[in-house]
Parts: structure tokens; sequence; C-alpha cells
């Protein structure tokens, strides 16, 4: 299920895209099949992989159309890499919650991006993620796991303090919320395994009544914020305290 909205986002054929922090693809798969010219890198091997396996059964079976290429990088966001200037659009999505010097992992998207660029960044939104914290420390305290929670005007503020431009905003993953404050409280126990098949059906049949349950449920229990930005004259440089 994608995160960030590609029609929104303005995705062109031929365009050369960066999907950081990539996991298992998503956001490169789709990208691909809209014709970008695609760099899938994340720093775990496993997923890099795994990306790789499918973009190329994607080109096999001809999913994407004639020109498409893909490229994948086992790559660190704090120094990429990638030349200056090298991409017009990245996405980095559900990523610098992960990251200690996330004001590094910008700085480095900032230069990779070509002037006048555009970036979807996706973190998880405040106030479902704080009830993942109280309800759960294994949420977060796991090696790797989310080291921060951002409100959605501070990591604005961080990104404009750069040069980014915000262009738009919206929330995302409403039925997402419940499923995981419930598996805080209660494990893997049936009532979230059911829930969990519940949001399996949503990803992979998308009934219409889900979907737009979610969509009206978004803007009030949407588990991600995804902002929406262009790389805009220099601003300075936000560095983490």
């Amino acid at each position: 299920m994608l995160t960030v909205d590609f029609e929104r986002f303005g995705v062109r054929p031929g365009e050369r895209l960066l999907d950081l922090g990539c996991g298992g693809g998503r956001h490169a798969f789709q990208a691909f099949r809209l014709g970008a010219d695609v760099v899938a890198a994340d720093l775990d091997e496993k997923e890099v992989a795994k990306a790789s396996a499918t973009l190329a059964a994607m080109a096999e079976a001809r999913q994407a159309p004639a020109g498409a290429t893909f490229t994948v990088a086992v790559a660190d966001a704090l120094s990429l890499p990638f030349g200056d200037a090298e991409f017009d659009s990245v996405v980095i999505s559900e990523v610098l919650e992960h990251i200690p010097d996330d004001g590094r992992a910008i700085e480095e998207v900032w230069r990779v991006l070509k002037p006048g660029g555009r970036l979807a960044v996706t973190v998880p939104r405040w106030w479902p993620e704080r009830i993942c914290w109280a309800l759960s420390d294994e949420y977060h305290s796991n090696p790797g796991g989310h080291c921060r929670v951002y409100r959605a005007s501070e990591l604005r503020r961080r990104l404009q303090a750069v040069g980014f431009v915000v262009t738009g905003e919206h929330f995302a993953h409403a039925l997402h919320s419940p499923y995981w404050w419930l598996k805080c409280v209660i494990g893997d126990a049936w009532p979230s395994r059911a829930y969990h098949r519940l949001l399996v059906r949503l990803i992979v049949d998308q009934p219409p009544v889900l979907r737009r349950l979610e969509e009206l449920l978004n803007p009030l229990l949407g588990k991600s914020v995804v902002i929406y930005l262009k790389k805009g004259p220099a601003a300075g440089v936000w560095r983490a305290a």
C-alpha cells in the first residue's frame, strides 16, 4: 500500500527518482510503473535484494513503459553515494524517524535533488504515534526502531530551514492506527491477527467500502503524515541539536 499519492507527487516518465530507505520497494515499484528511471536505495542489503528481484520481474513482465530503467544501491542516508543535483524527485517514506541524525539526512536529500526538484516525506503522525509509545516500550525501543515522534509543524520547519518549499500535505493509513494500538496492548493475539487480515484485504483486494472508509477517516486517524515539497533557493542548513 502506497503512502505517497503519486498523482499528487507528479512523477513523469523519464525523470530520475530516488526511493531512499526503500524497504521492500513499494514506492520504487509504482514509480517504475509510471516510467521513471528509479534508484531504490536502503541500508539493509536484504531489502535491497528483494526490491531488485521484484523490479527485475516487473521489467521482464513488461509492467513498466519502454525506456524506464531501475538500479538499486545499498546506501546510508547520511552519506549518499550520488552526485549533487542528480535526481528530479526523491521519496523518503517512514525513514526519518529511524535516523538519530535526521538533519544530516535532510541535508543529503537536498544535495542530491536538482533545483526545483520534488520531495515527498512521510513519517508517523504525532498523536497516533504518541499513543503507541505510551502503550508499549517494545514498539519503539528495539534496535533500529523509532527514535523520535514528529509534529508535522516541526518537520515542516526543519525542511523549510534548508530551503524546501511545502506544496501540499495529507494524512494516510487511518485503519492502521487502531491495529497498532491493539497490537501494543495485546501483542500477536487473535484480535490483532484478525485485524491484520482486514488490513491485508485492504491492501491486496482494495474493496471500495474499506477504501472509502479509510479516505473518510484519514484526516482524523491517519497513521502517517505526508508532506510534498520542492527544492527552492538555499535557506541555510538545519542541524540536529
